[in-house]
């Protein structure tokens, strides 16, 4: 038998990248002349990209959604210099590894920033799988990416748990049938994480590692 799961979203949970992403976001929408807040923008990271573009682009035409997808994705990489892993990222997924269980990074980024995050995290080598926006046709807050990284680790839900930032990491999990752990660095307030599904709640990677042996991850550890 494969040894339990823990799948890990990475923006905003492992990686510090959320606010430079609203950052792209909002210099992408003013290159074409659209004003979003930045609250808004904020509110929509972690859900599927198209989605978000079509939500605050009031649904443009076709070839504008995709010029906003480039640009962002060309500020980004601009700025991506900045990225640096939360607190405790890293001794948590060495930690996790240590315990037995496969560390998995379900995260629903274009491939190309997902190779600069895992670069930011150092952490290749206790890593088992990743999973990608090329893996599902909608990302997060549907189900799929979630299903996809349980398939890649060889496991049930029952034999995982998920660690994610956003209320979409949470509606993901639950739709897959996977409990749910918050960390509130993506910007998201205990509240909306908890409606969503996501409790127990922590501040960073720091905070669940520190409180590790209450959660989810510890009884999967023993379970074994």
């Amino acid at each position: 038998m494969n040894a339990p799961a823990v799948l890990f979203d990475v923006d905003g949970t492992l990686v510090d990248s959320n606010y430079l992403h609203v950052y792209a976001w909002q210099r992408a929408f003013e290159s074409e002349g659209i004003s979003v807040a930045a609250w808004r923008i904020h509110r929509g990271i972690g859900m599927d990209g198209s989605k978000l573009v079509r939500t605050l682009s009031d649904d443009a035409p076709a070839e504008v959604q995709d010029r906003l997808s480039d640009a962002h994705s060309r500020y980004y990489r601009e700025i991506s210099p900045l990225l640096a892993p939360l607190p405790g990222a890293r001794e948590l997924l060495h930690r996790v590894a240590d315990l037995g269980l496969q560390v998995i990074l379900a995260s629903s980024a274009p491939e190309d920033e997902l190779e600069m995050l895992r670069k930011v995290l150092g952490c290749d080598e206790v890593i088992a799988a990743t999973t990608s926006s090329r893996d599902v046709d909608t990302a997060k807050p549907e189900p799929g990416i979630v299903q996809v990284a349980l398939g890649r680790a060889g496991v049930a839900a029952a034999d995982a748990v998920f660690v994610g930032d956003a209320v979409w990491d949470a509606h993901a999990a639950k739709e897959a049938g996977v409990p749910c752990i918050g960390v509130r660095s993506g910007g998201i307030a205990d509240t909306e994480l908890q409606t969503a599904g996501a409790p127990p709640i922590f501040a960073d990677p720091q905070d669940l590692l520190d409180h590790l042996e209450s959660t989810r991850v510890a009884a999967l550890a023993r379970g074994r």
